[in-house]
């Protein structure tokens, strides 16, 4: 059974018996996860990321300390907070490891309860953090993620991706004319449309994976990992249709009688070469095609554009 509610915590270390008598503690308050080596740690970090690592730093293969850099050097896994319990017990060493990122360094042997008890706190700080971190990624108007957490995802869905060998699609969405429905209407009557238009891209797709946020003004974007442009094309007219369906009135577009959105759509296999701002940049040029005809339709990046875009970056 899932533990929900429990923080996560993973004991790495080499010796065995370190490792059952901390699981032995604290596995009645916390889910826990077990890796004997470096390398073994930072594969089920990447895996299934804990709430807290405690990290031995003496280990065959790779040790604590290049574990604890290569965990603060990856932005998927920086903020993770490291505790060290090691045996090491020179200041130099100390410094070290916090300078490396550690949040906290204890010394071998430990006492149980001063563990518990630090465990404890770390634990309460990550659950605040983690509240503000959500709080701060949520668009206070339209309550979807905002551009920051877009930015977020979209760096983990590529190197997902690259990993996978699988197609990353991204969608981008405008509001057709809606500097003039502002003007004419109103900015409380701009909220409500922008709010609307929101929701009605939310519930236009189906998987949790595939994420919807607002990206600046009257633009969103969507990321749908693992989809090609034909299925991004599908999503991309179902958005289109379902917002038409609004029917906001919008008596100064040009569009229609009605809010209307432009779409792009860029889609590609992530390459290390490439770099994700290529699928911003296709997705972008399919929107300022679509803004550049009718609007109120949906435009691709062709394989071809995709190719030559990936061409100039390099």
């Amino acid at each position: 059974m899932k533990n929900q509610g429990r923080g996560k915590l993973l004991l790495v270390d080499d010796i065995k018996a370190n490792v059952n008598l901390l699981r032995l503690n604290l596995k009645k308050d916390y889910h826990i996860e077990v890796a004997f080596d470096g390398e073994s740690a930072l594969e089920q970090v990447a895996k299934n990321p804990p709430d807290l690592i405690l990290l031995d730093i003496q280990m065959p293969g790779i040790d604590g300390y290049e574990v604890c850099r290569r965990l603060k050097k990856n932005k998927d896994t920086e903020k993770i907070p490291i505790v060290f319990i090691t045996s090491k017990n020179e200041e130099e060493d100390e410094t070290k490891g916090l300078e490396l990122g550690a949040i906290d360094y204890i010394i071998k042997p430990f006492s149980m309860p001063i563990i518990k008890a630090r465990v404890k706190n770390l634990m309460q700080m990550k659950k605040q953090q983690d509240i503000l971190e959500s709080l701060s990624l949520i668009d206070g108007l339209t309550e979807i993620p905002n551009r920051r957490y877009f930015d977020h995802m979209l760096h983990h869905e590529w190197q997902r991706a690259i990993r996978a060998e699988t197609s990353l699609a991204l969608i981008m969405i405008d509001i057709d004319f809606f500097k003039n429905y502002n003007d004419y209407y109103g900015h409380v009557s701009g909220d409500e449309c922008l709010k609307s238009v929101a929701q009605t891209l939310t519930s236009s797709v189906n998987r949790s994976m595939d994420v919807i946020s607002r990206y600046g003004g009257e633009e969103f974007a969507a990321i749908l990992p693992d989809t090609s442009l034909e299925g991004a094309l599908n999503i991309g007219e179902n958005m289109r249709k379902n917002v038409s369906d609004l029917k906001i009135t919008h008596k100064l577009s040009l569009a229609a009688d009605y809010i209307t959105i432009s779409v792009g759509i860029a889609n590609i296999i992530p390459k290390t070469e490439n770099g994700q701002r290529v699928l911003i940049e296709g997705a972008d040029k399919a929107l300022f095609e679509a803004k550049k005809h009718s609007r109120n339709i949906c435009k691709i990046c062709s394989a071809e554009d995709m190719k030559n875009l990936c061409n100039i970056r390099h």
